[in-house]
Formats: C-alpha cells, structure tokens, sequence
C-alpha cells in the first residue's frame, strides 16, 4: 500500500494549536492506515490504497476544516517524491543558513517560474524542479528580503513551506524502500 506524507499549511500557526492526537485521528476517520504525525506542524504519515493525489487532498483538507473550523490547505507526496525533493543541486549547497523548499500543488507555469526566479540575489538563490521551488536563503528566512513576499505571493500558486532539515528527518524516518506492513 503506498505511503503517503501529508504537508498541511496552517497547522499550529496563528492561533490554530491542533493536538498531533487529534490530528492523526482526523486521518484515521479518513480510513487511512498506519498514521502518524511528525513533528508539531502539520505533517502526517499514513498509507491509503487510493492513488488519486489530488482527490486526496480534497479529502483531507476538506475533512480538517470541517472538524476544526479553519482551513489546512494540504500538499501530498509520496514517500518516493520526498526523498527524491532531497537529491536536487539545491539540497547539497554548501554556506547556507537555510535551505527551504516550497511544496506546489503542480508545476509553476513559464510566468509563475519567471515570477519566482525574478527575486533572485546574491542572498537569496532559487531552484523550481516539478512540485517544488527550493530557497536557497544564505541570511536566514527572516533577515531576507523575499520573506515579506513568499514562494505563495510570488508563484501566484498555494504552497507550504519545510526547512530542508525537517525533509531530511522525515526521509530518513520514513523511508521508501522501508518494508510496509500490508
């Protein structure tokens, strides 16, 4: 059964505190099996039969703000996806602060792309490969200028943002060649 990593925007930021008990129980509602949470901040392990990523996301996200009165945009990858994220250029730079990788739900279109490349200086580095836009942020997040702006504001597309740190903890927790359990 495939796994699945969900990366929810809005999960325990401005006022939305969601115990990871409480969360893991909305996906378990859901019908999806072995789920767990990682970290407080939206990222929930589970596996499904299903194969439609996008109507998943619906689901899920539809599920949240009903049984928590606020909307969590939700990104799905599979375990394979993420830790494929982690084998781009971007990830092996060395002399950064941070790197950050913005999850898309599709690819940016040419003037999304352009949108995002625009912002690119001495400090701040961007990469787009699929699904993803990689920040290479050389200051740190919030002593950049395109914080203000945002990988959302810039692209015109929704996205949820990760540290490369906390990818690369989720890869090696979970990763893809792990036996499952059917």
């Amino acid at each position: 059964m495939p796994r699945y990593v969900a990366l929810l925007r809005g999960i325990n930021l401005g006022g939305h505190n969601v115990k990871m008990v409480r969360l893991k129980g909305l996906f378990e509602e859901l019908g999806y099996k072995n789920v767990e949470t990682f970290i407080a901040s939206g990222n929930v392990i589970f596996e499904s039969a299903s194969k439609s990523v996008p109507a998943m996301e619906k689901k899920i996200a539809a599920h949240i703000e009903k049984s928590l009165g606020f909307p969590a945009l939700t990104f799905l990858r599979t375990d394979e996806e993420l830790a494929t994220v982690l084998e781009h250029k971007a990830c092996a730079e060395l002399g950064a602060r941070a790197l950050y990788i913005g999850f898309l739900t599709a690819p940016l279109s040419k003037e999304s792309h352009a949108n995002i490349m625009k912002h690119s200086t001495k400090s701040d580095e961007f990469h787009v490969r699929g699904r993803e836009v990689y920040w290479l942020c050389r200051t740190g997040m919030s002593d950049s200028p395109f914080f203000r702006i945002g990988i959302e504001k810039a692209a015109k597309v929704k996205a949820t943002v990760r540290n490369v740190a906390t990818i690369a903890k989720l890869v090696d927790k979970y990763p893809a060649n792990k036996k499952r359990q059917k």
